[in-house]
């Protein structure tokens, strides 16, 4: 790639960064550091807001507005629960946005396979090259996921951080990114290898990145919605409670190929309440 096409990818995380930042904080705090520092402050306020915000919002709406209509009484976790998922998630968010702006540097310096318009290639790539992508990271996650949980070492050290909430009352949308801050990285490196195999636009990638934070809301939040083929909340609660089963991350594909799919029928903790 040129000089000239490589600008379009700073142009636009430069776009990014002032939205953000110039809207949230004074501009002598932030005006001065370098691009690669305002990047990765824009998105560690951008992911903790999303998934402060996307958590609150579930929970209200959950275990509020709907109290008991989908999550009895006696299974709504506990406030104790929830802040210390917070506070395991807010102690871990500035290592996580170090991957997206470690991607978006490579981006930059055209390391990688992405493209910064959709025209460059028309809408028919695009779509094929985002399904491609997509089932690079549904591969690349159920592995990663699934060795997380094989290789004891890294299950003791990483993993169970996040396997403590293994009861549907101690379960809740801000589960989601209560993580060793490595394990949630490892988790989430599929989508910056992908980069460099399959051609990808930039801000779908982006977009999908942080996609993270509100997808991981709901699949922690034991409701099972019954969209197949999506690894909805009643597939991963049966994950949180056996160990052994749906390491899947999107959809149930993976781990019906290799053997390790649970249907929520089976088991008692995904069935719909």
């Amino acid at each position: 790639m040129g000089d000239d096409y490589l600008q379009l990818f700073v142009d636009e995380t430069t776009l990014y960064n002032r939205i953000v930042l110039a809207n949230l904080l004074p501009f002598k705090w932030w005006d001065p550091l370098p691009h690669v520092l305002q990047t990765w402050l824009r998105n560690y306020i951008a992911g903790t807001l999303l998934y402060l915000v996307s958590g609150l919002l579930w929970c209200f709406y959950v275990y509020y507005l709907k109290r008991n209509v989908y999550v009895p009484k006696d299974d709504i976790p506990a406030r104790k629960a929830m802040l210390l998922q917070i506070f395991v998630a807010m102690k871990a968010m500035p290592w996580y946005v170090g991957l997206p702006t470690v991607s978006e540097y490579m981006i930059e310096n055209g390391w990688t396979k992405c493209f910064a318009r959709i025209s460059d290639i028309g809408w028919f790539a695009y779509l094929v090259y985002l399904v491609i992508y997509l089932v690079l990271v549904e591969f690349g996650i159920y592995w990663m996921h699934r060795e997380l949980h094989d290789i004891k070492f890294l299950y003791k050290h990483l993993h169970a951080t996040h396997h403590i909430y293994n009861k549907q009352n101690t379960l809740s949308p801000f589960a989601g990114l209560a993580f060793h801050p490595l394990d949630g990285i490892l988790q989430a490196v599929p989508h910056v290898i992908a980069l460099f195999i399959v051609p990808t636009h930039f801000t779908t990638h982006l977009g999908l990145l942080f996609l993270e934070a509100i997808w991981t809301t709901n699949i922690h939040d034991c409701i099972h919605g019954k969209l197949w083929p999506w690894m909805g909340a009643g597939y991963h609660t049966i994950h949180h409670t056996t160990y052994r089963h749906n390491y899947g991350h999107y959809t149930i594909w993976m781990d019906w190929m290799l053997g390790t799919l649970c249907e929520p029928a089976d088991d008692d903790w995904g069935k719909t309440k």
